[in-house]
């Protein structure tokens, strides 16, 4: 990959979008994971006012710190830069607080673990219409459209999405070109929507590389039959989390109404 090329044309596609739109800068959640580095540090680039928000709800102590130590790392190296930090963890709490009661709490810990996203979501919206900014999505291009693996309305709820075309490789190739601080570089990846520290391998099953190996064959028409041991494992996990996440990555089903029965 021509690692300084893509930079390029990624800040220059973010600075185009926004003058186009007429809209003055960027807002963006900074999780202390490598895609929110990586996007934010395209998005300083560009020049445009960038607002990063740190929004804790009971976060792990060590995501906190990386995401604070990227912010002001970031505000070091760009005068455009600005931060805002939300504890939304007495909101959620609150939130939780107002639901009716379930049996068993492991029920609704997936609900939960959404329902913070679409929280942060609605914050970094707050904040994008009181500046006249635009939503910058994080994610990339094995989550997006390889197992889907962002919270529908959450951190899936942006306005434009930079590195969505970049595989996870591939963001850290960006990142190491970038300077992103090495607390960043070594961190597993992890969604920090549980309040712990397990990651995202932890959760999927299989590693970014093995996805992105997934990913490939796949769409070259390769089936599960065709491989065994971890191989196979692998591309089984991968066909499970993308037809299981499939309507997140395709347009909200229409039902459309024939002429001859609207008339």
């Amino acid at each position: 990959m021509k690692t300084e090329k893509v930079i390029d044309h990624i800040v220059h596609w973010l600075r185009h979008y926004a003058e186009n739109a007429k809209i003055k800068g960027f807002v963006i959640g900074v999780s202390g994971g490598i895609d929110s580095a990586v996007t934010s540090t395209l998005c300083a680039r560009t020049g445009l006012p960038l607002l990063c928000l740190e929004m804790p709800i009971h976060q792990a102590e060590n995501q906190v710190t990386r995401a604070l130590k990227h912010i002001e790392w970031l505000q070091e190296n760009n005068a455009n830069v600005s931060m805002q930090s939300v504890n939304l963890t007495p909101v959620f709490d609150s939130f939780i607080a107002s639901l009716p009661p379930v049996d068993s709490e492991e029920e609704r810990f997936m609900s939960l673990a959404n329902a913070r996203a679409r929280l942060r979501m609605t914050t970094l919206y707050y904040f994008a219409a009181l500046r006249n900014y635009l939503v910058v999505g994080t994610g990339n291009k094995v989550e997006d459209f390889g197992v889907g693996f962002y919270t529908k309305y959450g951190d899936g709820g942006v306005d434009l999405s930079p590195i969505a075309d970049l595989l996870k490789t591939e963001v850290y190739e960006l990142a190491g070109h970038l300077g992103i601080i090495e607390e960043i570089l070594v961190a597993p990846p992890t969604d920090g929507l549980w309040g712990d520290d397990r990651t995202d391998e932890d959760q999927i099953g299989a590693s970014y590389p093995e996805l992105e190996w997934a990913m490939k064959v796949n769409a070259e028409g390769k089936r599960p039959g065709d491989f065994e041991g971890r191989k196979k494992e692998v591309f089984e996990i991968y066909k499970r989390f993308n037809t299981a996440n499939k309507h997140k990555m395709i347009p909200i089903p229409v039902c459309e109404i024939p002429e001859e029965l609207k008339s």
